[in-house]
């Protein structure tokens, strides 16, 4: 005859606890894939990033277009000619008025970055286009200059700026 005593484990006791983990397991196993597919995927969290744009390839007067959200953002490297005509312009002729030292960074008077999207509609303008070598939206006519204000046309806002910052003199980051 054999006794055991409640110090010593026994078979029950293995059993008990195997089955525990096995079942722990299994839960996990089940819940792991319930609570990931909550999570957002790849191309919704890419889509709300910041973007960094490095400015070295663009050459004086190019205007080149990225896409941040899903929006195109027209980045405008101005020349000399086209920074002193924005800045000279009367704003009390402008539908609205802004200077152009409000619509670029200070000390990159240089680079102007855009959102692409007319305030009329919503059609994206086409660069180096219009009566002041600015932005025009053939859909409806609206004519912007490069600074991006409206000059012209049915559109009742300056197009919009981004959230942008300069992380070098050769890279900005957008958003």
């Amino acid at each position: 005859m054999t006794s055991s005593t409640a110090a010593e484990p026994n078979r029950r006791d293995f059993l008990y606890i195997a089955t525990g983990a096995v079942g722990a397991v299994g839960a996990a196993a089940v819940a792991w894939p319930l609570i990931s597919q909550m999570n957002p995927d790849a191309s919704t969290i890419a889509a709300g990033a910041p973007i960094e744009v490095d400015l070295t390839p663009i050459a004086d007067g190019q205007v080149i277009k990225v896409f941040w959200r899903g929006k195109p953002i027209f980045i405008n490297h101005r020349t000399a000619k086209q920074i002193k005509e924005a800045q000279d312009v009367n704003l009390a002729l402008l539908p609205d008025p802004q200077p152009d030292s409000e619509r670029v960074k200070k000390g990159h008077e240089q680079w102007q970055v855009l959102i692409a999207i007319c305030t009329h509609l919503g059609c994206i303008p086409l660069a180096h286009q219009g009566e002041y070598d600015g932005y025009f939206c053939p859909c409806h006519g609206s004519v912007y200059d490069t600074s991006g204000r409206i000059r012209q046309g049915p559109a009742p806002l300056n197009l919009a700026l981004p959230p942008y910052e300069f992380l070098s003199d050769t890279k900005i980051k957008i958003g």
